[in-house]
């Protein structure tokens, strides 16, 4: 029989309920923690397919090193895929200030065995193995972004939760373009030092959570009442799947982040085939993306979304991010082309940029809605079934995306594949619309 929290039982945070002042403050801490977390986040990530090429054996076939990057990309993902969900039913249950905080250490644990594995010289395959391990490790604990989702939602009334979520999502962005940036000042400084930039990562998580520490407030509101279900729970990805508007939202959401991931598992791998650019150069490409998604999401997104609505910033961010993928797999396509080698670069980027601002769209459009029509006695589990969908998009985004990068020359297969599936998100649209103005 399904049990219900009640005053006398919730933990002594939920017992009271959080004031606006309380709301303001998490705000501002939750984007203070996501943003020193990927701050980490985006110091590893363009090191990752680098750093497992060189342990892999030279005679190994370009399409097996291509599927090892992929599969090494995929871990990661995996694990949000399992762990979202459950980290978000907790959170119902619990509060969300205990989750976040276990997967800060987490993180800071995992970073530190990234740049341990990373310094490690003739044991290549330990050392491959180490990276699994660490990528694992921080999929798990990164599987809290949900979590924070919930947060915004407990704190932001339903007409402002697409704003709230750009919250995150410019987190991302300022994270991800400071991360990167730090990793290149390290490299320059320590000469090279491979472990240096995990280290780094591991500081950060370990500053973020000793502010969450300190300053985080529950935010889960003490009169929700969360139905008591088994932590590991699989029928709640085909209960959430089955709900009116969000399914539907879901599955679009999906479409849209394999398309996207398709291309970032394959970022850095194509900056070394088409540009040759070394590490450090390919820290100021990242640094790029992440200031792309800083100012799409920080500024425009959130200006245009006190305006429009959702559904029109989503179509918006489709079809911006569908004709950056073209030009990036024309850019692919062109890479032996010497009479366009002075435009190539700027090509590269203004079509890096424009899937990169459309996609900053599509994220925090999807998420309001989902948001807006979830349960709120529900938040965290359908948030997180959300995260869960999204990281099988990124679980299976890399691992195709690699495979494709490695079957031909040109390497225009990944960017050409992403493309076609959001051609397939357009035909999704018209019943996702239908289904939105339905639910109002």
């Amino acid at each position: 029989m399904a049990s219900t929290p009640t005053s006398e039982n919730l933990p002594p945070d939920l017992n009271t309920p959080p004031t606006p002042k309380t709301q303001r403050a998490a705000l501002l801490i939750v984007f203070l923690v996501v943003f020193i977390d990927l701050l980490g986040f985006g110091i590893v990530l363009p090191l990752l397919p680098r750093y497992a090429k060189q342990f892999l054996p030279e005679d190994l076939s370009a399409e097996m090193k291509g599927l090892t990057i992929g599969l090494l990309f995929s871990c990661f993902s995996l694990m949000q895929f399992i762990f979202s969900p459950i980290w978000g039913r907790i959170s119902d249950r619990v509060g969300r200030r205990p989750i976040l905080l276990l997967g800060l250490a987490g993180s800071v644990a995992c970073y530190a065995l990234f740049g341990y594995a990373s310094t490690l010289q003739g044991t290549e395959w330990f050392a491959l193995g180490l990276l699994f391990v660490s990528r694992t490790g921080a999929g798990i604990a990164g599987a809290t972004v949900a979590t924070a989702q919930a947060v915004i939602a407990d704190c932001t009334t339903r007409e402002k939760r697409s704003s709230g979520m750009a919250l995150i999502g410019a987190a991302f962005g300022i994270g991800f373009t400071f991360g990167p940036l730090l990793a290149f000042a390290g490299l320059t400084v320590s000469n090279d030092n491979r472990g240096l930039p995990g280290y780094l990562a591991s500081g950060l998580s370990l500053i973020a959570l000793i502010i969450a520490w300190k300053k985080l407030p529950e935010t889960r509101k003490p009169e929700t009442r969360s139905v008591h279900r088994g932590w590991i729970d699989p029928k709640s990805l085909s209960d959430v799947l089955n709900l009116p508007v969000v399914g539907i939202l879901v599955l679009t959401y999906f479409l849209a982040t394999f398309a996207f991931a398709n291309f970032e598992g394959t970022l850095s791998m194509l900056t070394d085939a088409n540009f040759g650019y070394t590490d450090r150069d390919n820290f100021l490409v990242f640094a790029y993306v992440g200031f792309i998604l800083m100012l799409a999401q920080g500024y425009f997104y959130r200006k245009l979304a006190k305006t429009m609505p959702e559904m029109t910033l989503a179509t918006i961010g489709i079809a911006m991010m569908f004709f950056g993928l073209v030009q990036l797999a024309g850019v692919a396509a062109t890479a032996t082309m010497s009479e366009l080698a002075d435009v190539r670069l700027v090509w590269f980027l203004e079509s890096l940029g424009m899937a990169v601002f459309g996609f900053a769209f599509i994220n925090p459009s999807l998420a309001g809605l989902i948001s807006r029509h979830s349960d709120p006695n529900r938040q965290g589990e359908i948030l997180g079934v959300n995260q869960s969908f999204s990281a099988l998009a990124r679980i299976l985004g890399p691992l195709i995306g690699n495979f494709l990068f490695a079957l031909e020359s040109s390497h225009l297969l990944p960017y050409a594949t992403a493309a076609g599936l959001l051609a397939i998100v357009f035909l999704f649209l018209p019943k996702v619309k239908r289904a939105v103005r339905a639910a109002h």
